[in-house]
């Protein structure tokens, strides 16, 4: 790392202009601009994710305190209003930051294949899917009411589970169900993609199939079955047995007409038996337990980015205003594990934005 330099600087020379202003084009976000461009917007919303500021208010006062370091930092705008700014976060089109942040995942997933403890042997790419819900006040954002006097939204994550990166996120509101998040992913042949059983509709399962990927997702308690086919197991592993399956309901059946592969195994730890159900006849059922096993590190990423990332206060009230914070917010995260990779930084992620 340059030692004279500010470290801020350093993360704004990972933000490409090119990448940036593709993305700011496709939305025609500069125009009409005259003060505070796209640019400076997102710089400026990032300074308020590493500096941990509460407002925009906030945000404008540091920047504005010091004027001659502004340009040294990396932005072009001398002086800074939180009525321009907070006006970018209500209006200007949130989708710049998403696609960008794609970019930025993209970039980030390259540096980190395999660079994690995922211990188990598999050529193919293996995806956890899971939401988590931020809670917002109700009477603020009350476009985003959900329940028992509450608001929220919902960030539905893709996290690529040989590198622990999000390789795709969607922000909707709290009352969107998970299953949901299924319609939109383009799902990648031979990948295995694990969810939790708020994600078992057979109609959608089977849609995975016939795009040649694999799914292992929990099995619902009122799941109805044939058992075809048993596999011997050796229990002392915590499996329970391992069967080929034909769904019995007739709706089930209709959605999803093809065997499937039905797995119980009893986890000491917990003292709780699970059933997972899997379209994937080739992997041994242990690796089936093992890879839902590595479901946690999706919770895991969730309580970093909510700890560490500023997206538990909000610095705007409209949808958009929410959206771009969250965007700019993963986009930090992002930025921050690039640095680390390229510039060799053995400290953690924790470590290193107490640094910044």
């Amino acid at each position: 790392m340059n030692q004279d330099r500010y470290i801020f600087s350093q993360i704004v020379d990972l933000v490409s202009d090119y990448e940036l202003n593709k993305c700011v084009q496709k939305y025609s976000g500069n125009k009409r601009i005259k003060n505070l461009d796209c640019r400076d917007q997102f710089l400026s919303l990032m300074f308020g994710q590493l500096t941990n500021l509460n407002s925009l208010r906030g945000i404008v006062l540091c920047l504005n305190a010091h004027p001659n370091a502004l340009y040294h930092l990396g932005f072009k705008t001398k002086k800074f209003t939180l009525s321009t700014l907070s006006r970018a976060n209500q209006f200007r089109d949130w989708r710049m930051w998403r696609d960008f942040t794609d970019h930025l995942i993209a970039k980030a997933r390259k540096l980190y294949v395999n660079d994690n403890d995922f211990s188990i042997e598999l050529e193919n790419s293996v995806y956890v899917l899971d939401s988590t819900i931020i809670d917002l006040c109700l009477a603020t954002f009350k476009w985003a009411y959900f329940e028992l006097k509450k608001s929220a939204v919902k960030i539905h994550t893709q996290l690529d589970l040989k590198g622990n990166i999000p390789s795709f996120f969607l922000i909707t509101k709290a009352k969107t169900h998970d299953v949901n998040f299924l319609d939109i992913l383009e799902f990648e042949p031979d990948a295995i993609y694990i969810m939790d059983r708020g994600y078992l509709d057979f109609e959608r399962m089977y849609t995975i199939h016939t795009q040649k990927a694999f799914f292992i997702v929990r099995a619902k308690d009122s799941l109805s079955a044939k058992r075809m086919y048993s596999n011997n197991v050796d229990k002392t592993t915590g499996l329970r047995f391992d069967q080929t399956i034909r769904l019995k309901h007739f709706y089930s059946y209709k959605h999803y007409p093809e065997k499937l592969r039905r797995v119980k195994y009893y986890d000491a730890e917990t003292d709780t038996n699970y059933v997972y159900l899997t379209n994937n006849f080739i992997i041994s059922a242990i690796t089936v337990a093992d890879l839902y096993r590595h479901r946690w590190q999706i919770e895991l990423f969730f309580k970093w980015i909510k700890q560490h990332l500023k997206i538990q206060v909000f610095w705007g009230y409209s949808f958009n205003a929410v959206k771009t914070q969250i965007c700019v917010a993963i986009s930090t995260f992002l930025l921050v594990a690039i640095m680390k990779k390229q510039l060799h930084i053995k400290r953690n992620f924790y470590e290193i934005l107490q640094i910044l």
